[in-house]
């Protein structure tokens, strides 16, 4: 029985007529696949796993279905075939001797592993920033410009994040919280994973370029490449400032959605950029207090391994002065209006507060970093509130 993923086990290949492959390869084309086991991992207090073959209801599962007699092995696995009856061949499907085994690179993509390599989750974030972006500038879009604009902003960003998974698939295998990812769980090819990655990015690139224009296409390749390339492959492995520079790569989106609509950047666009910027380590740098073993696992410098709970702390609040300045500046320069300034006002004074808790904080157990969860989870909502204020109170200024 072979492993071939997170959970899934396959057994290996038969020839139909009993004919050995050459050298490896099913040359005449009758190679089948016997079947496939659905398995729930179950462990012992001991750690050992009982090996015993589940579904997710806890019953045995295997997937039955027929083949026709000519049908090859590669139509088989595309059209996600697992068993033959054993009263097809009139003998048990047990007594049939592999000839050749299955391997983890012939099997077809799922779509949904295919999705995961973009890392929907962080994408959401990128996505509502850069609608952020093209939402306040002052020039308005036809909506299927306007839609088109923001589906090729997410598909660059999954385009990195696939790219940064293909990169890092050593890193992810390494820890807890992405061993479970495509790569690593063996649920797809790393050729697969760059060739959809370079694909989806450059698709986004030439799309953003014909819907909008040039300039806006333009910052949108600047900014997978300095995703894939700066962060991920120069800074993350090599120095505790990876997330400090690196964060320029999120900070992008609402650059690019103001850029499609008005094929320039202006003011408030860069402030946007700089909030960003000045948001992304006091972020990472609290998830990573409560979770530095595994970076500390998988050879990754971040601040906390590096440097120690204390001075990531200090670098926290560090950060969070100028985060709450250019967070709040709009207001004063003219760039918005009450709503906005008001909204910033309270959301700061709370990421303050919580940033200060986390300096307090002495803990080096992770069960004992309240403070450090909370200003993670917060600091999610608190950009999504402050760019969703901001679009509030430009629209309300275009409108009036």
């Amino acid at each position: 029985m072979k492993e071939v993923g997170d959970r899934q086990r396959r057994s290996a290949a038969v020839e139909r007529d009993g004919n050995s492959p050459l050298a490896g390869l099913d040359s005449d084309l009758d190679e089948i696949l016997v079947w496939r086991v659905s398995r729930n991992r179950r462990w012992d207090q001991d750690g050992e796993r009982d090996g015993s073959e589940r579904g997710k209801e806890g019953k045995s599962v295997k997937h039955f279905s027929r083949l026709a007699a000519p049908f090859p092995l590669r139509n088989a696995c595309l059209a996600g075939l697992c068993t033959l009856s054993s009263s097809f061949y009139d003998v048990p499907v047990t007594s049939l001797e592999a000839t050749t085994p299955i391997a983890t690179e012939g099997l077809p993509a799922d779509w949904r592993d295919l999705l995961a390599l973009t890392k929907p989750r962080v994408m959401t974030l990128v996505v509502f920033t850069g609608l952020c972006g093209l939402l306040a500038a002052p020039v308005r879009l036809p909506f299927a410009l306007a839609f088109t604009a923001i589906l090729c902003i997410a598909l660059g960003a999954g385009a990195a994040a696939a790219l940064n998974q293909w990169y890092e698939s050593d890193i992810d295998a390494q820890m807890k919280r992405t061993a479970n990812r495509p790569l690593p769980g063996g649920r797809i090819e790393r050729q697969t994973a760059l060739h959809f990655g370079v694909g989806l990015g450059a698709f986004s690139v030439l799309l953003m370029g014909l819907a909008t224009n040039v300039f806006a296409a333009a910052v949108l390749a600047v900014s997978i490449l300095f995703y894939v390339f700066v962060y991920t492959v120069w800074l993350k492995r090599r120095t505790a400032q990876n997330i400090v520079i690196g964060g320029a790569a999120g900070a992008f989106p609402p650059l690019i959605g103001w850029a499609a609509a008005t094929g320039d950047v202006t003011a408030l666009p860069a402030l946007l950029f700089a909030i960003i910027f000045l948001w992304t380590p006091p972020h990472f740098w609290a998830l990573s207090l409560f979770i530095k073993s595994d970076y500390a696992a998988a050879g990754v410098p971040m601040l906390p391994v590096v440097a120690g709970f204390t001075t990531t702390r200090r670098h926290i609040m560090l950060y969070t002065t100028p985060m709450i300045v250019a967070a709040i500046a709009p207001w004063p320069l003219g760039l918005t209006g009450a709503i906005y300034g008001v909204s910033a006002v309270v959301l700061n004074a709370i990421f303050a507060l919580l940033a200060m808790r986390v300096l307090a904080n002495r803990a080096d157990d992770p069960a004992a970093m309240k403070p450090e969860k909370q200003l993670f989870t917060y600091s999610i909502f608190y950009l999504f509130a402050l760019f969703g204020a901001l679009v509030a109170d430009r629209l309300l200024i275009l409108t009036s």
